[in-house]
This record gives structure tokens, C-alpha cells and sequence, in this order.
């Protein structure tokens, strides 16, 4: 990945660019909550915004994109099926939904949401044929692992294009790494803070005083520098802003691997192997 500041992107095994930053808005509050952190991050540069049917917000981050004044074709916009929604007719209804939500005409990236044991290769179907429909520029999976990825291309028509996980310190998993990228999936980090947690780590501390930076800058640069899509969540606009401060630095080989050395498999969300869908 060639980090080339906060508009630099990573191709996709189609040919479509994503943005290799963007900003998540889990549990943030659909109405001006969302709407203006949408905004703070346009206006500061992002242009990748990342939701969820799940999330409850779609509404709220499409009426901020219109709001920001950034053309639509100039943002990556990712949305995601949820658990209950699953199976070729229902994803197909609840695209529909997603798109209502939003406003839009196309969406950059869908995302299946989970694994759902005996619904995501329907799911998928679903998802090729919008696809197909160029309704969607891109298709993906979330919180897959290899076992899922191999048995959705045993009958994929089109291979999925991003995988996107929990990933920070404490949950590297390099092998699921190494197989999304030996399979031209970009791999792509949900949790990258940890939702903080990472933040008090005191390797990570000690990091961010010896680069000068704060501990999520050091997170997030590790992440890319990784080959990593990133997209950290927050509503505060300085928090938002300092995220993506993070182009004037790099961290050396010799402290990648001190961070690397975090691993525990600590995870802060589900297993995907062990989740009551």
C-alpha cells in the first residue's frame, strides 16, 4: 500500500479505487450526530464512510454526505446486510432499504455483515446480482474466515473484494492477512482502537511520546503501514481530524514489530466461528 496522504486509495481486484481511510460511525446516533461527524470528516478530507443497516444511521450519513457538499461520485460509501436480513430474497429487499436510507443511486461497497450458517452463499447471489445490476460498485464480505471465504468461491460467480474485520494489536490474526492478500481480498480493520481499549496500552504510550503522536495516530499508521484499510469511528471533530493526521511520520520496521508483538487474539467483538446469529 503507497501512503500517499488522506485521499490516497488502495485498488480493488475489479480495478475500483477505495480509500485506504475512512471513518466508521458504529453506535453513532442517526440525526445530527452522524450527519455532522459525516461532515467534519468530508470537510477535512476523508472520503470513505463507512455504516451498516445495523447501525440505524443510514439515513443520517446520507443526508451529511449531501449536506458536506462533496460531490457523491467523489466519496466511498460502504453499507452492510445484517444477520436477520440474510437469504437471496431478503438481501435483496434490504438493499432496497439501504438505498432509501441513503438516498443514493449506487453504493461503492456491500458488505455481508456476518457469516450466517446456511444463508451467505444465498446472501451472496443476492448481493452478485445487484452487482451485476452495477447498482454496486464493489462486493465484500465482514468477519469472515478462511473456512467462509473458501466455501462462498466454491460457488461465486464473482469473487469477494474486501474483507473487513476486527483488527488492532491485540487481534492480528497474520495468517487471514496473508490468505485475503495472497487472494487479492483487501483486508479491512473494524475496531481499530479496540473501542479505546488500545489506547492505554503502554507499548502503544510509549510510541506515541517517542513519535510525538497520540496512541491512536500510532494505531491507525500501523494499521496502513500493514496494508490495512482503517476506519476509525468518533462523532468529535478533533478527534476526527487528529485520526487522519498521520501522513508526516512513519513507524520503523523494528517498531512494527514491537507492535506486532501485541498479539493475544483478543478479541472485543464476537468469534465469528462462536456467534449467536
Amino acid at each position: 500500500m503507497n501512503l500517499s496522504g488522506i485521499n490516497g486509495t488502495v485498488k480493488l481486484n475489479n480495478g475500483y479505487e477505495m480509500p485506504y481511510l475512512g471513518l466508521g460511525v458504529f453506535l453513532a446516533h442517526d440525526g445530527d450526530e452522524v450527519m455532522n461527524a459525516v461532515q467534519y470528516a468530508l470537510q477535512s478530507g476523508y472520503r470513505h464512510i463507512d455504516t451498516a443497516a445495523l447501525y440505524e444511521n443510514e439515513k443520517g450519513v446520507g443526508e451529511g454526505i449531501r449536506r458536506s457538499g462533496v460531490p457523491r461520485e467523489d466519496i466511498f460509501v460502504t453499507s452492510k446486510v445484517w444477520n436477520s436480513d440474510q437469504g437471496y430474497d431478503n438481501t435483496l429487499r434490504a438493499f432496497d432499504d439501504t438505498m432509501n436510507k441513503l438516498g443514493f443511486e449506487y453504493l461503492d461497497l456491500y458488505l455481508i455483515h456476518w457469516p450466517v450458517k446456511g444463508k451467505y452463499i444465498e446472501t451472496w447471489k443476492a448481493i452478485e446480482t445487484i452487482y451485476k445490476e452495477v447498482r454496486i460498485k464493489s462486493i465484500g464480505v465482514s468477519n469472515f474466515l478462511k473456512h467462509h471465504i473458501e466455501d462462498l468461491n466454491e460457488t461465486a460467480e464473482v469473487p469477494p473484494m474486501v474483507n473487513q474485520v476486527e483488527f488492532h494489536p491485540y487481534l492480528v490474526q497474520q495468517d487471514l492477512i496473508d490468505y485475503c492478500k495472497s487472494n487479492q481480498i483487501v483486508y479491512e480493520a473494524w475496531s481499530p482502537l479496540m473501542q479505546g481499549k488500545m489506547l492505554e496500552d503502554k507499548l502503544i504510550k510509549r510510541l506515541a511520546e517517542k513519535y510525538s503522536k497520540t496512541s491512536a495516530q500510532i494505531i491507525v499508521r500501523w494499521d496502513l503501514q500493514k496494508g490495512v484499510v482503517t476506519i476509525p469511528k468518533s462523532v468529535k471533530k478533533e478527534r476526527i481530524i487528529s485520526n487522519a493526521d498521520i501522513f508526516d511520520f512513519e513507524i520503523s520496521d523494528d517498531d512494527m514489530k514491537l507492535i506486532d508483538s501485541l498479539d493475544r487474539h483478543e478479541r472485543i467483538g464476537a468469534d465469528p466461528d462462536n456467534f449467536d446469529f
